[in-house]
């Protein structure tokens, strides 16, 4: 079992691991019907904090009231789960999944009186696109796979089902041998990758685009936002096309899992003579410290786990 921990949380209980089931007629296993957020938890030089807690957990009930999911618990029991489950499972560097999804009720597609179970993880994971692609750059493809519409699926919703989407994305780039696939929406233009929103750096100069893309607005993307801002990095918001990506000095990935993870080719055309450039290395350490705790300025990220 790869991604495993003694113990998890679960409707309002922390039970052993192996004691969270439920019933494979569950409303969520044959609809997707359920949201989840995706937070890390680092071992700093102050012991073990989360990053950027509360806004992952707003983000939560916001995915949820889009879909009616109404979660029986309040926000702040849901905060204090991620922390007690880090807590219990003993971990320093932890991955937290917090999940909401409908139970076992009705087979119909309106869920009726399925019961809301919620449930949150911890264990360890590493760089989720790998260390040798966090540190030195990633291989990636444009995906044959176009990304749903915002129209037909509300993308800005962090919700179960729609990741089906993102799974043909990425098996079809491992397939091809490449470290992950970037998606276009359904005009042609850049979208984001599996799990990962998508910046490109121009003449000292930042892209990325917006929910008119049917993206998730990414946590760890705003939070480049507010970097760049603060290191007077101008920062354009706009509709990206296939050519700027290609022309791009630079490109990178960013999310919770991936960080922020430099693209160095793009369906094989080199970006930056397939180098890490120097304003996503600035990003990446800068980043890197604030979740590590070493940025006084930036304390007020990290929810600490004693």
């Amino acid at each position: 079992m790869t991604d495993y921990s003694k113990n998890i949380w679960y409707n309002n209980k922390i039970i052993n691991w192996q004691d969270a089931k439920t019933h494979v007629m569950s409303h969520a296993i044959h609809y997707g019907s359920g949201v989840f957020e995706g937070l890390k938890c680092y071992n700093t030089e102050k012991g073990p904090a989360i990053f950027r807690l509360n806004e992952h957990i707003s983000r939560l009930y916001e995915s949820a009231s889009v879909y009616n999911i109404k979660i029986p618990f309040e926000e702040k029991i849901i905060r204090q789960a991620c922390v007690d489950v880090v807590k219990k499972n003993n971990l320093k560097d932890c991955y937290i999944r917090p999940i909401a999804f409908y139970g076992y009720d009705t087979l119909g597609v309106n869920p009726k009186n399925c019961p809301v179970n919620v449930a949150v993880g911890s264990f360890y994971w590493g760089a989720y696109l790998g260390d040798k692609g966090l540190s030195n750059g990633v291989n990636i493809c444009i995906s044959p796979w176009q990304k749903f519409s915002y129209k037909a699926i509300p993308s800005t919703a962090k919700a179960c089902g729609q990741y089906m989407n993102s799974m043909l994305s990425v098996n079809h780039a491992k397939a091809n041998g490449f470290d992950e696939g970037l998606l276009l929406d359904s005009r042609g233009f850049v979208a984001e990758g599996s799990g990962q929103n998508i910046f490109i750096v121009k003449s000292g100069k930042i892209y990325t685009n917006d929910e008119k893309s049917s993206i998730l607005l990414g946590i760890t993307r705003q939070t480049i936002i507010d970097f760049c801002r603060e290191l007077n990095i101008e920062v354009i918001i706009k509709d990206l096309t296939k050519e700027e990506l290609l022309d791009a000095d630079e490109v990178f990935f960013t999310g919770t899992a991936s960080e922020v993870t430099p693209v160095i080719s793009i369906d094989k055309i080199h970006i930056n003579n397939s180098k890490v450039g120097d304003i996503t290395s600035l990003l990446k350490t800068m980043y890197m410290n604030v979740v590590l705790g070493k940025s006084d300025s930036h304390q007020n990220l990290l929810t600490y786990i004693y």
